[in-house]
């Protein structure tokens, strides 16, 4: 007859001593404790870890121990539902013999494997964004292909642009002329016009300047005087040239 409460004792001895900081008692009847478990550093130094829950069914190792996720970090809900599913089927191959370290290397492994996919996640999701990156910049030279349909609508769009803009300068081309005077207008409607020139005299006053230099060479013109003609009459004004 099997003893399974030996069974189970030695093998929570050996699994202290296998996993001396990761491993706590939690109950001893009945027996229930927990090991935690950690992956290898990634790439980035990061890690997922899980803390194991194992409870010794009565009958253990012919019946599989009660498990469970007590606790994670850095894992998916995916992650969790693949490691439970990697326990019950470990579990299952392995009934009849102490399994508990095979339990939790089995775990070891897949966090390793966890890791690796991070890796591969985070290389893919790069190679992703440096592909949208190289797909944007095509677009941004060789902008959208031209088609009837994009070209038609395009030119729609853009008469309808035009028209609005030759309205509007119309419009306002029509106000301007509404709204220019003639001169008749601009004299009638502003009086300062009536004084400008006279103000503009009065305002210069005796600050008017004469260019001394247009007189300069007046004496060096051969000027007649009629008066100093002793043929010259005034009555008679083809007289000078009766000679």
């Amino acid at each position: 007859m099997t003893d399974y409460g030996e069974e189970q004792r030695n093998e929570l001895e050996a699994l202290e001593s296998i996993y001396p900081d990761s491993f706590t008692v939690l109950s001893e009847n009945p027996p229930s404790f927990t090991i935690t478990v950690t992956s290898e550093a990634g790439e980035n130094d990061e890690t997922v870890q899980t803390t194991l829950k194992f409870t010794y069914s009565e009958k253990y190792p012919d019946e599989a121990p009660l498990y469970e996720i007590f606790s994670q970090e850095n894992l998916e809900d995916n992650d969790v539902s693949d490691i439970l599913k990697l326990l019950a089927l470990q579990a299952e191959e392995n009934l009849g013999m102490v399994m508990i370290f095979t339990l939790v290397t089995a775990v070891q492994e897949k966090l390793n494997e966890i890791v690796d996919q991070i890796k591969t996640r985070r290389e893919e999701e790069k190679k992703q964004k440096e592909r949208e990156a190289e797909e944007a910049e095509k677009q941004l030279f060789h902008g959208t292909p031209v088609t009837i349909e994009n070209f038609l609508s395009w030119k729609a769009k853009f008469d309808a642009e035009l028209l609005e803009i030759k309205k509007k300068r119309m419009k306002e081309e029509e106000q301007a002329g509404k709204n220019k005077l003639s001169g008749k207008q601009l004299f009638e409607t502003d009086h300062n016009l009536d004084t400008s020139d006279i103000q503009f005299l009065e305002d210069a006053g005796n600050n008017v300047e004469v260019d001394e230099s247009l007189f300069q060479e007046m004496d060096d013109l051969e000027l007649e005087d009629d008066e100093d003609d002793p043929d010259y009459n005034p009555a008679d004004p083809g007289s000078d040239s009766a000679d």
